[in-house]
């Protein structure tokens, strides 16, 4: 690991933040990502600089590059950049952080047939990751609110970072946590002693309840499943309940046979029903332990939910064919280069089929083959 490194991710920090000051710029886009809040040439620039250093700093990633023939001297534009695929961060030590520098790892939850994932951490690198991480969550998921993020009662349906200190989901929960300054009980779940993630279903219900009384908008962030059993634990009740104006959802990973599979327009309509959160109030998430940004989607007037990731990353969709991008409206694999990801590999391939749209790109499912992975293989609760 260099200096070059550290300098590049102090830097990289100070561009995310003044993102923020350009939030209401027009929605030009390019590559799924507003032009005006990180242009595609200055974009490339960055991209460029970074390939160079890890080239140089990540052994695995290094020996990846030259197999397939390229180096900081024959690739020119950041499409070029090699992915690794997320399977890779099973089988090798993707990352630029000498082994006495790794002070967390995220995994990828998985079956216990299978290895997961490893992104690991140090201090420089989680300070981008909450950067990224808070930057793009207060612009995507609480955009245009009168409130300060304080005033939300904060409802997270996961178990605390002790629980979970491999999770890159709790990790991103916390961040949210302690940026609103939000107290530890907002943690609303728990780790089964099977391994499973489970909800305090009373403490959730007298939770949400409370915020009604008082008619404060509560913030509620949790995987497909979780929500899942939390409707249908109201619905056992026959329980509605009238979340405050202003409230909002964030909903992130999907189902797997860990609860009732439901298609996303169910889901909401459920949401909308039981806790009284309209459709433009639920946010989707979309994002993995291999990476430091996420993407987002909100309800859209003209279509299905299409998810743009941050300003600093971008998102191409490949055709498993002939690993060109795919044209307007056709699926491919989802492929990801993230600035974030500055100790580690940028360019992510991804097992997950999107279909490409001009700004950005509609979530279709897994690859045929692919092993099942994310939170939506947490085991069902019992």
């Amino acid at each position: 690991m260099t200096s070059a490194l550290s300098n590049f991710a102090r830097r990289l920090r100070v561009r995310i933040e003044s993102t923020m000051r350009d939030a209401s710029a027009p929605a030009v886009t390019v590559a799924g990502t507003p032009a005006s809040l990180f242009p595609d040439d200055e974009f490339d620039a960055w991209a460029l600089a970074l390939f160079a250093e890890q080239f140089a700093c990540n052994p695995s990633y290094h020996r990846i590059c030259v197999a397939a023939g390229k180096t900081p001297g024959t690739v020119e534009h950041w499409t070029q950049i090699p992915t690794v695929p997320t399977t890779a961060f099973k089988e090798f030590d993707l990352t630029c952080l000498p082994a006495d520098k790794r002070e967390v790892v995220f995994h990828s939850s998985g079956t216990t047939r299978q290895s997961p994932s490893r992104h690991f951490h140090h201090a420089e690198s989680l300070a981008v990751y909450e950067t990224s991480l808070w930057t793009e969550f207060t612009r995507r998921v609480l955009p245009g609110e009168s409130e300060e993020v304080a005033d939300f009662q904060l409802a997270l349906l996961t178990p605390p970072p002790a629980q979970a200190p491999h999770s890159s989901l709790v990790h991103m929960c916390e961040t949210v946590r302690r940026r609103m300054g939000a107290p530890e009980t907002s943690y609303l779940g728990c780790v089964h002693p099977e391994g499973g993630w489970t909800l305090n279903y009373e403490q959730t219900c007298s939770r949400l309840a409370a915020a009604c009384m008082a008619a404060q908008p509560v913030l509620l962030l949790g995987t497909g499943f979780s929500l899942v059993h939390l409707l249908d634990h109201l619905a056992s009740r026959g329980q509605r309940l009238s979340l405050p104006p202003g409230s909002r959802v964030m909903e992130t990973g999907g189902y797997k046979g860990r609860s009732r599979t439901l298609t996303q327009a169910e889901l909401h309509a459920l949401i909308t029903a039981r806790l009284g959160v309209p459709p433009a109030q639920i946010v989707c998430e979309y994002g993995m332990s291999e990476l430091s940004s996420q993407a987002y989607a909100a309800e859209t007037q003209t279509g299905p939910r299409e998810f743009l990731f941050a300003p600093w990353a971008r998102a191409r969709i490949i055709s498993p064919e002939t690993g060109q991008e795919v044209r307007l409206g056709e699926t491919g694999l989802i492929q990801v280069f993230d600035l974030a990801n500055v100790f580690s590999v940028m360019a992510i391939q991804t097992e997950d089929l999107g279909v490409r749209q001009a700004a950005g790109f509609v979530l279709a499912g897994r690859a045929a083959q692919a092993e099942p992975r994310g939170c939506s293989l947490l085991p069902t609760p019992p």
